[in-house]
């Protein structure tokens, strides 16, 4: 397994918001082997938190042991992307079995967002609409596409980002873990460079803070993420607060290939 701890710097935070009472938001992040996780649970009362924090535990376990017995020539985009579909599909069995079992959990469901850096690269996997966002130099993007009415909309010409940003249909999944038998993630494979600072979020902060607002955020305090993480969390509140929030930053420090070239071998003799 290839240690990561020293190529990405990891910081995060989580909050009920301003008006719900009890956090349905479940969290992970292990630097080590390169793993962010986030789901934003949904149901009825605790069904959404147990929904979330069944689909983050499962896949943090899982995905660290498949990762732990890995050789670095495994560590390819195609077979991470086939880890990250594989455990998705498993929380959602998982979620779904629990559901039909216990009858206050009934309905339970969760949005997921599955980060793997490995090999200067980063796979993401995701369902729903917690999303990931990058920010490289001065350019700041959205990565994920939504899994939403809103988007599916956006997409057709039916309304324009700007009144996106005021519907009342925000919450309207269109694919979500554990609502149905079987359900997809979408996975993607990106290259990484040092210095890139990635988010990962739920829509607590997405639809309470502006991507401007986020992005200026980000920008000024890229070189302190814990303080970055507890303000993003802090202006979703001060702007309302109508649901749990949850962020993970990842900074990346430096180049992290799955095998070190023979230049560096070669050096690695003579010390």
């Amino acid at each position: 397994m290839v240690n990561l701890s020293s190529a990405l710097e990891v910081a995060s935070a989580t909050h009920p918001g301003m008006v719900r009472s009890h956090n349905e938001d479940s969290i992970a992040a292990d630097p080590e082997i390169g793993l962010a996780v986030l789901a934003d649970g949904m149901g009825g009362y605790n069904a959404g938190e147990v929904a979330s924090g069944i689909a983050v535990e499962l896949i943090r376990t899982e995905v660290k042991k498949a990762m732990t017995e890995a050789t670095a020539d495994q560590l390819n985009g195609e077979n991470v992307e086939t880890l990250i579909s594989e455990h998705a599909e498993r929380a959602n069995s998982a979620i779904y079995q629990a559901a039909q079992n216990q009858p206050q959990y009934s309905g339970m469901g969760t949005t997921l967002v599955v980060a793997m850096w490995h090999d200067n690269q980063l796979s993401v996997g995701h369902i729903g609409d917690s999303r990931l966002y990058r920010l490289r130099g001065p350019a700041f993007e959205q990565v994920t596409r939504d899994h939403s009415l809103l988007q599916e909309q956006i997409d057709s010409g039916m309304i324009t980002r700007e009144q996106a940003r005021h519907s009342q249909n925000k919450n309207l999944v269109t694919r979500a873990v554990g609502i149905d038998p079987q359900v997809e993630a979408e996975v993607h494979t990106y290259d990484v460079q040092p210095g890139d600072v990635y988010l990962l979020c739920s829509d607590g902060l997405s639809d309470m803070v502006s991507d401007e607002d986020i992005q200026l955020t980000l920008s000024s305090l890229q070189t302190n993420l814990p303080l970055a993480a507890q303000q993003l969390v802090q202006q979703a509140n001060d702007n309302g607060g109508r649901d749990n929030v949850s962020v993970i930053l990842v900074r990346v420090m430096r180049d992290f290939p799955a095998r070190a070239s023979w230049l560096a071998k070669l050096k690695s003799w003579f010390r």
